[in-house]
């Protein structure tokens, strides 16, 4: 039986931490990392009728891409609705888990799901960049101990490179030592100078990988004290960022493919920010969530148009006097989540053989409905 550890360490691998943005409440909100999980329900949102639901389905995880906690409690008065919530977790003891921003900037996450749901091609990153912090590790380790120690760090998350993992480079040489009295030397003698014939292991590995893998250096090194090196690399950790630009499939008026928004997120309506509604567009941005303020990156690389949610009264204005057309569908669109988050799990689900029951949220929760 898998633990909320054992599941939200194998998401790590996906959508890190340390790819959220600063602040942001992600991670374990209540609960336990240790609880037994038999059932999993992945949700956009954790509301009050969506613990229900999870109670009504023996659900004991749940799987959220919004914080359930932005503010921290400060009197955990009952009659405050949202801690009688996090009361009907507690007493039911269902943990739950958030992945935020590290969702929305990972490849692959979030917003590929809402540039593919608009059908963009070529797509690339629309925010500014960054990139992951990698090290190269070396290791001289005697030849017959080797082999253990490139499977073991292989199986720490080292020698990752692209679609090829455990990538290691060798040489041989001469380690020399001399043990002296204190010493509890593996090979050799105290107060003799002592020659082994040892390997160079190098491998890279991303940072937050760093302690696993000194783990399975230390552990599979026979050295009472192994002698390494350790070398900060650039180039080489993927990049990573918010928002996608693209390509539509062929060119749309606005007014089109504000049409095609509609259909694609199965939302009534939506608000339009454009002076030319006819205009035929081909480059568009998308950024899930509230990203009005961002629009200038979308201007700034070329897009006609740019579809983000909760875009303001002001921000609305400014959009249009730089010459672009925008597209507010809601934060709710974001809830393609559920069906994508859902796919992952029961893909780790075999691959782990965790045995879990995995569902998704039938819940609408957005608060926003048209008359």
């Amino acid at each position: 039986m898998a633990k909320v550890r054992d599941i939200v360490e194998r998401f790590a691998d996906f959508a890190p931490a340390f790819m959220a943005e600063k602040g942001d409440p992600i991670g374990l909100q209540l609960g336990s990392l240790d609880a037994e999980v038999n059932k999993l329900m992945v949700t956009l949102d954790v509301r009050p009728e969506v613990v229900q639901e999870a109670i009504a389905n023996d659900v004991d995880f749940i799987f959220a891409h919004h914080p359930a906690m932005f503010r921290p409690v400060k009197k955990f008065d009952l009659a405050n609705p949202q801690n009688r919530m996090y009361a009907e977790l507690l007493r039911h003891n269902i943990t739950v888990f958030a992945a935020h921003t590290n969702l929305d900037n990972a490849n692959g996450g979030m917003n590929d799901w809402l540039a593919e749901k608009i059908g963009l091609k070529k797509t690339s990153i629309l925010l500014p960049k960054r990139s992951e912090a990698m090290f190269k590790l070396a290791v001289f380790i005697p030849q017959d101990a080797a082999a253990r120690l490139r499977r073991d760090l292989a199986a720490a998350g080292a020698g990752k490179v692209g679609d090829y993992d455990a990538c290691s480079y060798s040489y041989e040489g001469i380690g020399r030592f001399r043990p002296n009295q204190q010493a509890h030397p593996a090979i050799g003698i105290k107060g003799e100078l002592t020659e082994v014939k040892e390997e160079k292991v190098e491998v890279i590995f991303p940072a937050r990988k760093k302690d696993s893998v000194f783990k399975a250096m230390y552990a599979a090194h026979p050295y009472e004290e192994p002698v390494f090196d350790l070398l900060r690399i650039e180039g080489m950790g993927q990049t990573y960022g918010m928002g996608r630009i693209g390509t539509l499939k062929q060119p749309q008026t606005v007014k089109q493919l504000a049409e095609f928004c509609k259909e694609a997120f199965q939302i009534p309506a939506l608000r339009m920010v454009s002076r030319e509604p006819g205009k035929k567009i081909e480059r568009v941005a998308i950024l899930g969530g509230s990203g009005g303020q961002f629009y200038t990156y979308a201007k700034r690389q070329g897009a006609q148009l740019y579809i983000t949610g909760d875009i303001s009264y002001h921000t609305g204005h400014d959009i249009l006097a730089a010459g672009l057309s925008a597209l507010d569908p809601g934060h709710h669109i974001e809830s393609v989540c559920k069906g994508k988050l859902r796919q992952l799990f029961m893909t780790w689900n075999v691959e782990n053989n965790w045995q879990l029951k995995i569902i998704e949220s039938q819940l609408n929760t957005d608060p926003f409905s048209f008359i």
